[in-house]
């Protein structure tokens, strides 16, 4: 089994029994789980001030553990983006410990793909799991969640696949990817956190990659303007494939007449030559596959079926 470190570097834990929770899940199941000292800190909306959430991510770092994984997103990694201890980070992933995270973690995988462009072993870290938000739920953890995260902790993932639905394909009926995407930059996370980077020296510059997206609490007409932002920046021209995860907790109201997720990806299809994948089981929901953002992946589909894999990495 693992040794996990907790750490919090983002929004302040309010949700304490969760977090107990949590903790005596991953006990339970054989990990052995270390809490950074101030995992249950706050300051305002964080984790404690700056400088205590830097000194956190440093004890992460420094760990040895197998794991490192946030207790829960929220904000306040894009502020200190400056001040991370960014050798220290990349050595602790060389060395085999696993930064996990979703959400504001985001700003931390970005902008190390950044720092860490020429050299992309140093980079990879994994999209998917938090703490509190899949192991401290009054329910059991979901069984295919569950099994993403032992197979990281393993070494043993090798890829992941899903079926886009039938009412999510072109209306011309053309195939989505024409054909296979070979040895390409998985990359990517959530759209806000993403788009907040965009034309700062955290945001990487990635051709002929694999994006992935995902977000929460945003209506589409917000996603469309953060897509549509990144198309005018020449982003999604420059990638192989666009992937789009979950995008979950909104409300639609009756000035939309019509407009919703699915006509923002059939305008966006209009929009850039880059094929656009739907319906990854990813993001701000109990059933997700974790990523290894910065690997090198290919990318199959087969009528509906969708494969991304890594298993060489």
């Amino acid at each position: 089994m693992a040794h996990i470190y907790i750490y919090s570097p983002s929004g302040a834990v309010r949700d304490t029994a969760g977090f107990r929770r949590a903790i005596k899940r991953l006990q339970q199941r054989g990990h052995t789980v270390e809490v950074d000292p101030d995992a249950l800190t706050t300051w305002q909306r964080f984790a404690g001030d700056d400088t205590t959430r830097l000194a956190a991510i440093g004890r992460a770092a420094d760990s040895g553990a197998d794991v490192a994984l946030l207790s829960r997103g929220g904000y306040g990694l894009t502020r200190i983006l400056p001040r991370l201890p960014w050798k220290k980070i990349s050595k602790a992933i060389e060395t085999g410990t696993q930064f996990v995270g979703l959400s504001d973690f985001t700003a931390l995988q970005t902008a190390l793909l950044a720092k860490e462009a020429p050299t992309p072993q140093k980079a990879v870290t994994w999209a998917g799991n938090l703490l509190i938000d899949d192991w401290g739920q009054t329910t059991e953890p979901d069984d295919i969640t569950e099994a993403c995260f032992s197979d990281m902790v393993h070494g043993i993932g090798e890829g992941a696949g899903w079926t886009i639905s039938t009412k999510e394909l072109p209306e011309t009926g053309e195939a989505l990817l024409k054909k296979p995407v070979k040895n390409a930059t998985l990359w990517g996370g959530n759209l806000c956190v993403l788009t907040s980077l965009l034309g700062t020296p955290y945001f990487p510059i990635i051709k002929k990659g694999v994006l992935f997206l995902e977000d929460v609490s945003e209506h589409p007409y917000r996603i469309e303007r953060m897509l549509t932002q990144l198309l005018h920046a020449g982003v999604l021209d420059n990638q192989q494939a666009i992937v789009l995860g979950q995008f979950t907790d909104f409300k639609l109201n009756a000035n939309d007449k019509g407009f919703n997720l699915r006509t923002v990806v059939q305008w966006l299809r209009s929009q850039t030559r880059t094929p656009i994948l739907t319906g990854l089981p990813h993001g701000h929901v109990p059933t997700k596959v974790l990523l290894p953002v910065g690997a090198t992946v290919d990318l199959q589909m087969q009528g509906r079926d969708c494969l991304i894999l890594w298993g060489h990495m």
